[in-house]
């Protein structure tokens, strides 16, 4: 299958097809992690978006049942430079083909990912049109012409849970080969009930609050309030989550109570909507943060954190309300990865720790968080 990724600025970069064959709109972005393709396609926080890999080979491992953020694919399409066509680990279960032909989604491989990478590092995220099939290019030009972007979608909407539920290990006990690769972290003395409220969250993430003995009972983006004071939590998460978290606004209610109310602690998209809570802005980022090597300094200890990052809107340092304090920093670029509250039991990060990509550096969050929610009066 011959394809080709057309951008709204008129680029166009050929390639040949793998995966789901057919025709995507979304958002071109790239990412610059070297391995976690699976983790990538499966995380809710990809929805809407066409994404580069500038890793050159693809596929390499294979695919497998444990390396999942959440039950499927979120992302649009798939743009990479070599794809492996014989993956090579004793995990595997699949093809990186197969698995996108599975679950819908375009592929374009042998694409010069590094020219294109460039050029929407000079040019910003771009609407883009993905296709595989025999699509002519004037049909091409007419239908990306009439796509509005995902800019002004409700994509939370589309992609957290419909009713709330107790998050479990599948089969129970501890996922094979997980808690071998953290470091020790901080076990609750007691019964802590932390409510997650799904954004698009990663599991990841509600993994290592198992491990640190919570209970997890996770809830819809836009819950009610009484469906929160039900549950009766020690802890609120707020998740990450896809798109502008302006467009997620109905949520903001409950953000604003949990974090009044309870120790709160938000990544990424839960980061940005904890800031609007409070009457801060949100604004897009060029190209965005998404990858497995972005430096994050601590200000308050001065240490370097390697982070992985997956996010195009930040929170705009200078609205935050004197209330809050920025307790990380972009190495990168200066921009806020990180505040608390100086008064209510609150804090937040822009990037994932939970994706340990350090692979330590941030995991003492989450010990943060239960020791809070332990300490809280």
């Amino acid at each position: 299958m011959v394809g080709y990724l057309l951008l709204e600025d008129g680029s166009r970069f050929e390639g040949r097809g793998f995966g789901f064959k057919g025709t995507v709109l979304g958002e071109a972005v790239f990412q610059t992690a070297m391995v976690g393709y699976q983790e990538i396609l499966t995380d809710p926080s990809y929805a809407g978006q066409l994404v580069v890999m500038t890793y050159p080979h693809m596929g390499n491992y294979g695919v497998n049942p444990q390396d999942v953020e959440s039950r499927r694919p979120h992302l649009k399409g798939f743009l990479v430079r070599e794809l492996s066509a014989l993956p090579s680990n004793w995990r595997a279960r699949g093809t990186l083909d197969s698995y996108l032909r599975e679950n819908g989604v375009v592929g374009l491989q042998e694409v010069d990912t590094r020219a294109l990478t460039r050029h929407l590092r000079s040019r910003g995220a771009l609407k883009a049109l993905l296709t595989n099939e025999d699509l002519p290019p004037e049909k091409a030009q007419e239908t990306l012409a009439a796509f509005e972007g995902i800019d002004g979608q409700d994509l939370t909407g589309a992609v957290s849970c419909r009713k709330a539920y107790a998050f479990r290990y599948e089969g129970g006990g501890e996922p094979p080969h997980f808690r071998e690769t953290l470091a020790p972290g901080r076990v609750a003395s007691g019964r802590l009930h932390v409510v997650a409220v799904d954004f698009g969250l990663k599991e990841n993430i509600l993994r290592n609050l198992l491990l640190r003995g919570c209970e997890v009972t996770v809830i819809p983006a836009y819950a009610a309030v009484r469906d929160l004071l039900a549950l009766e939590p020690d802890g609120v998460f707020l998740s990450n989550g896809p798109g502008n978290p302006e467009m997620a606004a109905a949520a903001l209610p409950l953000v604003r109570y949990a974090a009044e109310h309870y120790p709160t602690f938000g990544i990424c998209f839960g980061h940005q909507l904890l800031a609007l809570a409070f009457g801060a802005r949100t604004y897009k980022l060029p190209f965005g943060h998404r990858g497995a090597n972005h430096p994050v300094v601590n200000l308050e200890t001065g240490k370097v954190e390697i982070t992985s990052q997956n996010h195009g809107f930040a929170v705009e340092e200078a609205s935050l309300p004197r209330a809050f304090e920025p307790t990380h920093r972009s190495l990168n670029d200066g921009t806020l990865e990180g505040m608390r509250h100086r008064e209510l039991n609150v804090f937040s990060v822009q990037y994932h720790p939970e994706a340990s990509p350090g692979p330590h550096d941030s995991l003492y969050l989450f010990d943060e968080f239960v020791k809070r929610m332990e300490e809280k009066p």
